[in-house]
């Protein structure tokens, strides 16, 4: 188990929405699907565009420069698993998001 990082409120990241937090030295996109919290890191492996600017639909988030998508869970790439960005175990202690890092 890593080190459990607190990047806010559960209430501040409405169902629908994400927030950009700053982890160590990693911009970590964090998501709230439908009340489940998901924390990827926020480049697109492909050409480094926020992914926490991109639309989120079927458990993916879908980069806004030329539409990769990448599944919140596990951060892999929906065409081929093989590429994929960084992603975390999310924790939500007493309304608290917490980011699970290694």
């Amino acid at each position: 188990m890593g080190q459990r990082i607190a990047v806010g409120a559960a209430a501040d990241i409405p169902v629908g929405g994400n927030k950009l937090v700053t982890v160590g030295t990693k911009d970590v996109a964090v998501f709230n699907v439908n009340g489940e919290y998901f924390a990827i890191d926020d480049l697109c492996p492909h050409m480094g565009a926020s992914l926490s600017g991109g639309h989120v639909e079927d458990g993916c988030v879908t980069c806004p420069w030329h539409y990769w998508r990448f599944r919140l869970s596990d951060g892999a790439w929906a065409d081929s698993p093989r590429v994929r960005t960084g992603s975390y175990p999310v924790h939500v202690v007493e309304g608290v998001v917490q980011i699970e890092v290694p």
